[in-house]
């Protein structure tokens, strides 16, 4: 069995909603997991929010008994595999949570990985290193290293959920959505080991 445990800000839209869904999409096709969410600025024991309830009602996938919980150091013991709605939420737990580097990724970048998309990851990962290195050195980089770094950074697709919080209810279906789209992506990788 895989545990699993999706990150998002406040615990409250994106990542209770992959909870919910992965729980009965993962249940209605027989693959065995265990699934958590938590915020990485979340209050404990919020609701989620209205218009999330209602996404997963009309999806007949509601969970009424949620209550939010904030990232802990037990959470990302207990999952074999992080999975953050945005870069910026997989950031924070790779700096709260080194040890976790190897099972921590965005939802979309590990439905999404291609060869390609690696290399292209790498080269980019190097260039920025190079690059701060530069500028903690007191030098500036070169206008070829900058046009460099945008055509890298425009070859790799957008890796975040959108998020709808504040939004209206269609954003959130749109929302909603999308991670289904990545979850039913993820069920097949599941299923495939």
């Amino acid at each position: 069995m895989t545990n699993i445990l999706f990150i998002c800000t406040g615990n409250t839209c994106r990542s209770p909603m992959a909870e919910s869904m992965l729980r009965h999409m993962a249940k209605t096709r027989g693959v065995s997991i265990e699934v958590q969410s938590a915020g990485v600025s979340a209050w404990e024991g919020t609701p989620m929010s209205e218009h999330a309830k209602q996404v997963l009602k009309d999806r007949q996938m509601g969970n009424e008994a949620f209550r939010s919980q904030a990232l802990s150091g037990q959470a990302v013991s207990w999952a074999d595999l992080i999975l953050t709605l945005t870069l910026g939420h997989k950031q924070h737990v790779l700096q709260r949570f080194p040890e976790a580097s190897d099972k921590t990724f965005t939802l979309k970048e590990y439905v999404h990985v291609d060869e390609d998309q690696h290399n292209i990851q790498g080269a980019l990962n190097a260039l920025v290193t190079e690059l701060q290195l530069k500028l903690a050195l007191g030098e500036q980089p070169t206008t070829e290293e900058m046009e460099e770094l945008h055509r890298l950074q425009l070859q790799l697709p957008d890796m975040d959920i959108g998020d709808p919080y504040g939004g209206t209810l269609q954003q959130y279906k749109q929302t909603a959505e999308e991670i289904e789209e990545a979850l039913s992506q993820l069920l097949r990788r599941l299923s495939e080991k």
